[in-house]
């Protein structure tokens, strides 16, 4: 028997099966919205394992396969090119160099953009307010269930960049990593876990110097995002759409009609598997 085709047969669902916790791995340090596609990192995590294959026949001179030094060279090689790659994705993910915050601002709210002053304290009663974070959740939603959006928080009505400083007050860690982890844990609960790792979140300034905004980019979600929030003792579930310039909740009925009409079936889901939109 050709041991040499054995541990290639081996080999292979090993590499993939590593390859695919090192991007599980990567994925939930950076975050899902932060991160490429498990498929994609999956696959360069598996050309890692080549690189380190390579460098221990080049440096340790290990021509065996199963042996410490091959195997930590390729483990090692995986892990390096995948964080790497992982780093830069989120790096440029988060910087939010592709989004014209100035323009964003002037253009004004619309079907597809939403100003929000804070995301936590209530101006009005200077205190925070828990009905804030829901306010921020149903536009999420909202904007999930129609054509996608984008919210800016830290901005007027009028499309002036205020900052984030009163809701990083509220913060244990007043800095923009917190309250990033907030966010997310927050829409977690009120949207559900899927659908609060889709938006791209970055933090952006208008103006050289000026205060930085949360910029949350949502795309059409590929399901229905139903959004529960506390009412009368108890918990209330309803789907949310944009409507104009505003957000609003679906009656029954209505939402039966609009998740059939928006989520109808089609070409696309037979192919791809996805609904479409």
């Amino acid at each position: 028997m050709d041991t040499s085709l054995v541990d290639l047969a081996i080999a292979l669902p090993v590499v993939l099966a590593l390859a695919a916790v090192i991007a599980l791995l990567l994925r939930r340090v950076f975050g899902p919205a932060r991160s490429l596609s498990m498929p994609t990192m999956t696959v360069i995590g598996v050309l890692g394992v080549s690189v380190g294959l390579l460098l221990s026949a080049w440096v340790g001179g290990a021509a065996r396969l199963w042996v410490p030094t091959t195997i930590l060279f390729s483990v090692g090689a995986s892990l390096g090119l995948s964080a790497i790659v992982a780093a830069v994705v989120a790096a440029a993910r988060r910087d939010g160099g592709d989004i014209d915050v100035p323009a964003l601002l002037r253009a004004g709210e619309s079907d597809r953009v939403e100003f929000k002053e804070t995301a936590r304290w209530n101006v009005r009663e200077n205190r925070k307010d828990p009905r804030m974070e829901i306010a921020i959740a149903k536009s999420i939603a909202a904007f999930l269930n129609s054509r996608g959006g984008t919210l800016v928080i830290g901005a007027d009505d009028a499309g002036t960049a205020i900052g984030l400083d009163r809701d990083l007050a509220t913060l244990r860690t007043p800095d923009h990593d917190r309250f990033e982890l907030w966010l997310r844990d927050m829409l977690s609960k009120a949207i559900g876990r899927n659908a609060a790792a889709q938006p791209r979140i970055v933090f952006a300034t208008a103006d050289e110097g000026g205060p930085a905004v949360c910029v949350v980019v949502c795309r059409p979600a590929p399901r229905p995002v139903f959004l529960t929030q506390p009412k009368d003792g108890g918990s209330v579930t309803d789907l949310w759409v944009r409507v104009g310039n505003s957000s609003r909740a679906l009656g029954v009925d209505e939402a039966v009609e609009y998740v059939a009409r928006h989520w109808q079936p089609s070409v696309k889901t037979v192919v791809l598997g996805r609904p479409g939109s």
